[in-house]
């Protein structure tokens, strides 16, 4: 017989909110109305036993009390006296029977007229005969009853008789019984108001939690922490009260270092009081740049409303120096690209040159051609792809050349530069930047010229990179030069200054140097050193 492929146990269906509220709470109100009932019922019954009690020695008191009672007692039994006040009292107050005995035991009164004038039977009328009230449970002649003693004295304060109440216990359980059943409406009532709060309940709880289930909630809630801990942007969630509720692991990478162990060190300041800002006034605060903890960050934070009340804000940052970088590697292989294609079609239109002396058979003319687009292209791309190793940089700076020709200056490459390729795209992409802002600057600062030279030299020894660019324009004046690798000191307008404290930031933070030399109206050169890892030392 073959086997049967083992079909996959199926997954248990979870219990939804309703039903698992409902049982929680039947459960405990069940169990609170059974111990109230239990205890309701047992103070019920001690109640009602303690009222039949009180109610015996009253009724006996009464007749122990009576002049007509003790008058009888003086008399013989066959006098008759005492037994009708015994049986009016029996049967206006529903005893069980009402019991007169002298001294000697011998009955007075009883329902029954044929036991009058004999002894009563019954150990527990000894404690009344010398003079104590008791009470005891026992079976005499007409049924099981709860019964009470009581001395009766004369005038001159002695005892003369005992007064005997009996009530039948059959009635004491029927009135217990009675009261029984109001534990029951109570309980009863009860049940129906709890289920009544039990659906009140739900429906609250499922409005709370917009109509999701328990299971559904916590499938959301752990997508939503491996959502937020893969996410490379930091995250983080103030209360209306400022405090931090939620935060990821990629802003507590980018937050915390050795020396700022918790959310409000100095070096968080900024943020902060970013945060702080958007829960005061309530407008989101979008793409700000801001200094944190040795980082610039691009920022931005949006308020978290409830009824149009602020009730927090969330935050999300990135380290710019990263966007940065992804940016100019972008930009370094578009540069590349675009140059390739720009002298893909220049030679195309050289090729057509030569196609046309073939036809029309200037051979002469054609040699000399060839030979002067041949020099060229090893005095223009062929040098720069000898001496620059690396396609992002090379590509970075045909770019930069065509863009500078296109200004009329011209960017020049010295001869004995030279560029081995580096693995490490950060140290790559700190180059580019440092780089991309010189030239930059420089152009910017020969625009007014019409022409200009600038000259770069990059240079490898020893894991380490030196390069050079230096422009013959106006020069930066001597009061200016050490303020210009501070955040935000520009000469081109507001919202600039950010391109030179970003070049020297990433350069430092690689363990390298930026720094300059300049005279005004003769030239302006940056001297950068950062370490270089070369696939030649890598290899």
């Amino acid at each position: 017989m073959r086997n049967m492929p083992q079909q996959p146990p199926q997954a248990r269906r979870p219990m939804k909110l309703s039903t698992l509220v409902t049982l929680m709470v039947c459960s405990v109100i069940v169990s609170v109305l059974l111990v109230v009932y239990a205890f309701y019922f047992m103070q019920i019954t001690k109640a009602t036993r303690t009222g039949l009690q009180d109610k015996a020695f009253a009724i006996a008191r009464t007749l122990a009390d009576s002049p007509e009672i003790k008058r009888g007692l003086a008399t013989s039994p066959e006098q008759n006296i005492i037994q009708p006040i015994a049986t009016a009292v029996q049967q206006r107050n529903g005893l069980l029977y009402a019991v007169i005995t002298d001294m000697d035991a011998v009955r007075y009164s009883h329902p029954n007229t044929h036991l009058i004038g004999q002894h009563f039977i019954g150990a527990d009328l000894q404690p009344a005969l010398k003079g104590h009230e008791n009470l005891s449970i026992n079976h005499g002649v007409l049924a099981e009853a709860l019964r009470v003693f009581t001395p009766i004295y004369d005038n001159q304060h002695r005892q003369i008789g005992v007064a005997i109440v009996g009530i039948s216990l059959q009635k004491v359980d029927e009135q217990i019984s009675e009261a029984r059943w109001n534990a029951i409406w109570f309980v009863l009532f009860s049940a129906v108001v709890g289920t009544l709060g039990i659906w009140g309940l739900v429906r609250v709880l499922k409005n709370i939690l917009f109509g999701f289930e328990p299971h559904e909630i916590s499938r959301m809630f752990e997508q939503r922490q491996a959502m937020l801990q893969s996410m490379r942007e930091g995250v983080i969630a103030v209360d209306d009260k400022g405090r931090v509720t939620l935060i990821n692991q990629a802003a507590r990478h980018i937050l915390f270092s050795a020396d700022a162990h918790a959310l409000g060190a100095e070096q968080h300041a900024p943020l902060l009081s970013n945060l702080k800002e958007v829960l005061a006034s309530g407008s989101p605060v979008t793409d700000r740049e801001m200094g944190c903890n040795g980082r610039l960050l691009l920022c931005n934070i949006v308020p978290l409303r409830n009824n149009r009340r602020v009730i927090g804000a969330i935050g999300t940052f990135r380290d710019k120096t990263e966007v940065s970088q992804l940016m100019q590697r972008m930009d370094g292989l578009v540069n590349y690209i675009d140059a390739l294609r720009t002298h893909s079609h220049e030679f195309m239109n050289k090729l057509h040159v030569i196609l046309g002396l073939l036809h029309m058979k200037r051979y002469d003319k054609l040699e000399d051609y060839i030979l002067q687009t041949a020099q060229n292209y090893q005095a223009d791309i062929g040098t720069l792809q000898h001496k620059i190793k690396s396609p992002i940089i090379a590509g970075f700076l045909l770019g930069k050349i065509n863009r500078a020709g296109d200004m009329g200056v011209n960017l020049t490459l010295a001869e004995e530069s030279l560029v081995p390729d580096n693995p490490n795209a950060e140290q790559v992409a700190v180059l580019v930047t440092v780089l991309g802002n010189l030239i930059e600057n420089a152009l910017d600062a020969m625009a007014d010229q019409g022409e200009g030279e600038i000259g770069l030299l990059l240079h490898y020894q020893n894991g380490w990179l030196s390069g050079e660019v230096s422009d013959d324009g106006p020069g930066i004046d001597p009061v200016r030069i050490d303020a210009i690798f501070n955040k935000g000191f520009s000469t081109k307008g507001e919202n600039r200054g950010v391109g030179l404290f970003l070049a020297r930031q990433q350069t430092e933070n690689l363990g390298g140097t930026l720094s300059v030399e300049s005279e005004p109206g003769v030239f302006t050169q940056f001297f950068v050193h950062i370490p270089w890892d070369s696939e030649r030392n890598s290899a």
